[in-house]
């Protein structure tokens, strides 16, 4: 039924965004320092600003466990639930979307790039996706270790990402499922993006700079 639909909908959704919005940079940050992570660097919530500010074991915490965030609401849903693909694909952006805006932090939140990361590094191997999940990290870590920039590594994966779907899996489902990952993540990229360019005179300054 349609209600059932719905509401079964709704529960998985909500599991996943509170899974997202579990703030793992705020808390390790706030143990560690005593600081709100909020006020220091980019004021993203998030492994890379917890680097930048807090140190590599505090960012090497936060990334798990943010990585983790995803992974547990595929997992929950796909293993704990027995729910269908549609189910889990939405268990995944609204931990992505969690993380973003987070409920505990008055909607302020990371960038969603390792609840994106769990969630796919789960989703992708259960439907049979294992060489496509290679594909997609192989994407990353080449500009990664050519520019050790995580933002453009991340943004490039993610614009190839709809092409891998389309092309390896052939699911119009995954395809459409991906532009909104994508969307949901520059959507927070944005104003960043927009400040760092405003500051900066040339491309070049604005992949150094972000």
């Amino acid at each position: 039924m349609i209600v059932n639909e719905f509401v079964t909908g709704l529960i998985v959704f909500i599991i996943g965004y509170l899974l997202g919005s579990i703030p793992t940079a705020y808390i390790t940050t706030r143990l560690k320092t005593g600081k709100d992570i909020r006020k220091l660097g980019g004021g993203n919530v998030g492994g890379l600003n917890t680097f930048r500010e807090v140190g590599v074991l505090a960012a090497i915490i936060v990334t798990i466990v943010d990585i983790g965030k995803g992974a547990a609401a595929v997992a929950i849903v796909h293993w704990g639930m027995h729910l269908d693909q549609p189910y889990v694909l939405t268990a995944a952006l609204a931990a992505v979307i969690g993380h973003n805006w987070m409920v505990w932090l008055k909607f302020s939140g990371g960038k969603g790039m390792g609840a994106s990361v769990g969630a796919l590094a789960v989703i992708l191997p259960i439907y049979g996706y294992s060489i496509e999940l290679a594909i997609f990290i192989g994407i990353i870590l080449v500009p990664l270790l050519l520019t050790r920039n995580v933002a453009l590594s991340m943004g490039i994966g993610l614009v190839a990402l709809p092409f891998i779907c389309w092309l390896g899996m052939h699911s119009g489902m995954f395809v459409i499922w991906s532009v909104v990952l994508g969307l949901i993540i520059a959507g927070k990229f944005m104003p960043t993006a927009i400040k760092a360019l405003a500051k900066t005179t040339g491309i070049k300054d604005f992949i150094k700079g972000h």
